[in-house]
């Protein structure tokens, strides 16, 4: 196996289902994978077949060149990470705000804005 590689697939993999604000199990299941064995992948345990790729690719919406670090963005942010990286919550709170109809999203903003004060 190639530990590079299977470790830059599982960080890729990682940032891609963090963003999208899913966790480890949603996605298992969506690619058809037990947990345990997604959770490997993430930590860079092993590679995922070509077919778990795809489907990997698809649930992501990631590229494989992505997936694989084969894109100048996906190697420069594998060489250094922001600091001004949202956190997982924060990414969470955001693909569910996504999802709200206009007038729903305006109340989460009238909340979000009382609590910050």
């Amino acid at each position: 196996m190639n530990e590079e590689l299977a470790i830059t697939i599982g960080t890729a993999a990682r940032a891609a289902r963090e963003h999208l604000g899913l966790m480890q199990a949603e996605v298992a299941e969506r690619i058809g994978l037990v947990p345990a064995v997604y959770s490997r992948l993430e930590r860079g345990k092993m590679l995922p077949s070509v077919p778990s790729l795809h489907r990997l690719c698809q649930e992501l919406r990631v590229s494989p060149e992505t997936l694989m670090g084969l894109t100048p963005r996906a190697r420069g942010r594998k060489a250094q990470r922001s600091q001004e990286e949202e956190t997982p919550k924060l990414r969470r709170l955001l693909h569910l705000a996504q999802k709200l109809e206009e007038e729903d999203l305006d109340a989460l903003l009238h909340v979000a804005s009382a609590l910050a004060r």
